[in-house]
């Protein structure tokens, strides 16, 4: 053995390696042949062992030897590999656990139950793909009257991801939301105002303040009534449609929002799965939908319109 170069058995003893897969490291590119001896056997260099170490330890981490060239070839740094890896992992263990919930869904039912629950469940079978059908359904559902603003922060709202850390109502719930979005004429209540408003953006703007009114009456506990968030909604409304508010402008106004999405039972289940489904992070908008419209059927009524 020279002092700068190391024979591959000399490098398999040294290195715990076998000289049949310090070949194959050589033979791919993984491992560098410093010289050749006069015979013509491969000679290794320093290199070599510091190359070797970082194959090995790779390799426990399940690397596979095309990602490892990648990075001793300088293809892709050691961060990177490290980034890509953990993501990997994180999808498969997001995979693991959904089918670990499905699994306990199917397992606690019986009979018809579990047959309907199985059609339910098997409607989702890639999880971003299951995202990307929700979101891509409901931007093309919303109203393009919306400010780009509101439109993302409502598909947000209604497209949630695949639950983090799912049990067996929040993965069946999630799985409900396809099966709702996919019904015949399920959205067909998005479209029902839009030809009657005028200033669709400024009306929109104008509904985000009522939103935050309603929502702050609703965290204080406050029963349905007249005030200033049914005030603030009818006002929208009538600038909307270029109307005055005025008896007959609120009677109508109520009519029109009664028969729309908030009294739609399939979206109040919606809702409500969506709630389930993400842990109640989100809001269920149809309830403070029917507290604006039961506050604004009590300003019908004289002396009501406070």
């Amino acid at each position: 053995m020279t002092h700068d170069t190391w024979s591959i058995g000399e490098l398999a003893a040294g290195t715990g390696v076998s000289v049949k897969t310090l070949r194959y490291y050589s033979d791919s590119g993984l491992l560098p042949v410093a010289a050749r001896s006069a015979g013509g056997h491969r000679r290794y260099g320093p290199e070599a062992w510091e190359r070797i170490r970082l194959i090995r330890r790779l390799r426990a981490l399940g690397t596979t030897v095309a990602t490892i060239t990648q990075v001793v070839t300088g293809e892709r740094s050691l961060g990177e590999l490290v980034a890509t890896e953990l993501e990997a992992v994180q999808e498969r263990l997001a995979e693991l656990r959904w089918r670990e919930a499905t699994l306990k869904a199917l397992d606690d039912c019986a009979g018809e139950e579990r047959l309907r629950r199985l059609e339910v469940l098997s409607g989702v079978r890639s999880l971003p793909e299951a995202h990307r059908d929700l979101t891509d359904h409901w931007y093309r559902a919303l109203s393009a009257t919306m400010p780009r603003r509101r439109l993302d922060i409502m598909v947000a709202m209604l497209s949630p991801g695949p639950p983090q850390d799912p049990d067996a109502s929040s993965a069946l719930a999630y799985a409900e939301l396809h099966v709702l979005v996919a019904t015949p004429g399920f959205t067909r209540w998005t479209r029902d105002h839009d030809a009657e408003l005028r200033d669709g953006p400024a009306f929109y703007e104008e509904i985000d303040e009522v939103a935050a009114l309603t929502a702050a009456a609703l965290t204080r506990g406050l029963p349905p009534g007249p005030g200033e968030a049914v005030n603030a909604f009818v006002s929208a409304h009538a600038r909307a449609r270029r109307a005055s508010d005025t008896p007959a402008f609120r009677a109508h106004l109520h009519e029109l929002v009664s028969r729309s999405s908030g009294f739609d039972p399939r979206l109040e289940r919606y809702w409500a799965l969506v709630g389930t489904a993400t842990g109640g992070r989100v809001p269920n908008m149809t309830v403070a939908h029917q507290w604006l419209t039961r506050g604004l059927s009590m300003s019908l009524s004289p002396g009501g319109h406070g």
